[in-house]
């Protein structure tokens, strides 16, 4: 049982953050029991949120009788370790959230070294927190004692070999993958990749327009792994689509920079499908944390075509939206029943 804090800093306000948080704290398998929502200027150092709203919020949460709270932004170690001395309830997240969600998703071996390779960095960063028994020194003389070296500068010690061991295993992969990748150029394919706010309908378009049968379903990453599918445009030009991992608001940076070798994929394309949640409210702000990503990733200046998926929901008209020199930029489609996806492929063929 989890208790949802979704906290608004300044002017920066997401409108559809507490329904994100419940979904993500669905998908890590937890059942959200209550929400608080507080707003502030500028956090607190130490709590974050203030002792008075931590007081409350210490109320509330031994109220619905929670095992653990989430924090819906991410907290320094201090912080996270005041609030859980406080309120004396486990505290996470929400980059603890998105990690251990990734955790559970990996499938693949690359996606689960990435996976860990993130967790680790992270851990690194927090190692102290409520951990007594890593301030003990193990002495270096045996029996006389003497100064030796702390537990917790032995576990770093361990997680850093360990990060390298994994960042060399990525490596050898991202070797593969590029290999793959030229393999793929030689055969003169157009190389389309999907990108887009995650459960935004990414693979289960994915899965119409290449007849793959990848996993999709209603849920926050759905997929980790990317799957790579070659299907005809038309009778003379084929093209290879990859489904890769979605994006959300405040995605750990750590999880990012492990996942640099996935995301080649969309940096190398020829043409990035960003798929857009049609039906979201706050559709704007996820296009532009997705463009915020793939600038990151250095993506930005692949040719886009915004894919404005699930027009089911919205009954909007699918129609190609074009710029002024007849490219298109923008389709509306519906890959659960397949309206819109002529346009989309006429609106490739006509780039």
């Amino acid at each position: 049982r989890a208790f949802l804090v979704v906290v608004s800093v300044g002017r920066a306000f997401y409108q559809d953050s507490a329904e994100e948080l419940r979904l993500l704290v669905s998908s890590d398998g937890l059942e959200p029991v209550g929400l608080m929502q507080a707003k502030r200027e500028k956090p607190d150092p130490a709590t974050f949120l203030g002792s008075g709203k931590i007081e409350e919020l210490g109320i509330l949460a031994k109220e619905a009788e929670v095992d653990v709270v989430v924090f819906d932004i991410a907290l320094s170690a201090a912080q996270e370790r005041n609030i859980e001395r406080l309120i004396g309830i486990p505290v996470l997240d929400r980059t603890e959230l998105i990690l251990d969600i990734f955790r559970q998703r990996a499938k693949s071996r690359e996606g689960r070294l990435q996976v860990e390779l993130a967790r680790l960095e992270h851990l690194s960063t927090r190692l102290v927190r409520g951990w007594t028994h890593l301030e003990r020194q193990r002495g270096g003389l045996g029996k006389t004692g003497g100064p030796g070296e702390k537990q917790i500068e032995l576990d770093r010690r361990m997680i850093g070999t360990r990060m390298k061991q994994l960042r060399d295993q990525l490596k050898r992969l991202a070797r593969q993958r590029g290999t793959q990748r030229r393999a793929r150029s030689r055969g003169d394919s157009i190389t389309v990749s999907l990108a887009g706010y995650t459960n935004a309908g990414k693979s289960t378009l994915f899965n119409k327009i290449t007849r793959a049968e990848t996993y999709a379903a209603d849920q926050l990453f759905a997929t980790l792994d990317t799957t790579a599918r070659k299907f005809w445009l038309s009778d003379e030009e084929t093209v290879v689509a990859t489904d890769t991992v979605g994006f959300i608001r405040g995605l750990p940076h750590q999880l990012i920079e492990a996942f640099k070798s996935t995301l080649d994929e969309t940096v190398h394309a020829d043409l990035i499908l960003h798929v857009v949640d049609a039906s979201s409210p706050v559709r704007e702000e996820q296009i532009a944390e997705v463009n915020s990503v793939l600038a990151d990733i250095h993506a930005d200046d692949v040719p886009v075509i915004l894919v404005y998926n699930k027009i089911d929901v919205t009954e909007q008209a699918p129609e190609i939206v074009r710029d002024q020199n007849g490219r298109p930029k923008a389709v509306f489609v519906s890959a659960l029943t397949g309206a819109g996806l002529d346009e989309l492929r006429q609106g490739r063929a006509s780039q």
